[in-house]
């Protein structure tokens, strides 16, 4: 009995996802006769017809999103096993896929990257930095093999392993009254105007609830896309706000007109942790990039 091949399933998916034969090709790198020649083999192996062609592209047949669907399933299969080879092989010595928030990735990463090529000259590391439900659908997916993230955080289906602490610390315009307060605490931000990164950052719930704050969602309320517009709109004197010692170490708030203070206990605020799907075979893997991230978060943390 003949069996279809990886390849086909590959150019169905693909098919599948695009909805257009040259699409497709273009996907799987390939001329549109070789993939519509493919989906004709298959068609004629399984004795059904998989897909209607149409004058401005292609759609699956009920049978098609059948066979598509557990294509899908086949082809992440053989990558889970692909993976599980060269970790047994030699650890960290292909491909992967690491994602990275943005309140993390300018601040962690270029501090990794000389030890990791240092430690496996022949990984070849992709990195995507976005926002971290993002981040974890990419891992569900396979997209990504794991992601760089603030805990805590709960999700279906994925493990997270924390790195590092990481502490918050008050900004204010260096006028403001708390930059020169004697002691300072977390109940000071309860009658300050309290800049926040917008919704969808991770920070901003850390950051609401480790000083207990109430969440604002009116159209008056002034938010920031990144941490360095953050800064500098606390520089024009809009409010007060939280950056992460992290990004403060790494001189997120240099050139800039303002107070920068710990609080009177150390406030941490998150975690930095690293995620990847239950059951991926590169779970090791992760590990060992783990280790290499919690060793240069730990010097960045000892006192030279």
């Amino acid at each position: 009995m003949h069996m279809p091949t990886l390849r086909q399933l590959q150019f169905l998916d693909a098919l599948a996802r695009t909805g257009s034969f040259s699409r497709a090709a273009e996907t799987c790198h390939v001329t549109q006769p070789t993939l519509s020649a493919a989906i004709k083999e298959l068609e004629a192996l399984l004795e059904v017809q998989l897909v209607e062609r149409e004058p401005r592209g292609a759609s699956l047949t009920h049978a098609g999103e059948e066979v598509a669907t557990r294509a899908r399933t086949v082809l992440a299969e053989t990558q889970d096993l692909v993976a599980a080879a060269h970790e047994a092989g030699k650890p960290l010595s292909s491909a992967f896929r690491l994602g990275a928030i943005p309140t993390i990735a300018p601040y962690v990463l270029p501090k990794i990257l000389p030890s990791l090529r240092a430690a496996y000259p022949d990984l070849k590391l992709y990195l995507r930095e976005d926002m971290t439900e993002r981040l974890l659908e990419g891992v569900r997916a396979r997209e990504l093999d794991a992601a760089l993230i603030a805990l805590p955080w709960d999700a279906p289906g994925i493990e997270t392993e924390p790195l590092a602490e990481d502490e918050f610390l008050f900004i204010a315009p260096k006028t403001h009254p708390l930059a020169a307060k004697n002691g300072l605490d977390p109940e000071d931000l309860s009658e300050a105007d309290v800049l926040l990164l917008e919704d969808g950052h991770c920070l901003r719930d850390h950051a609401l609830s480790v000083c207990a704050l109430p969440a604002k969602t009116g159209p008056t309320e002034v938010s920031a896309t990144s941490l360095q517009t953050l800064v500098h709109m606390v520089a024009g004197g809009l409010g007060v706000s939280l950056v992460p010692r992290l990004a403060a170490d790494a001189g997120v708030t240099a050139g800039t007109d303002v107070s920068l203070r710990p609080f009177t206990q150390p406030l941490i605020g998150r975690s930095i942790g690293l995620a990847w799907r239950t059951g991926s075979p590169r779970k090791g893997e992760a590990r060992l990039i783990g280790e290499i991230v919690r060793d240069a978060l730990l010097a960045r943390a000892t006192p030279g």
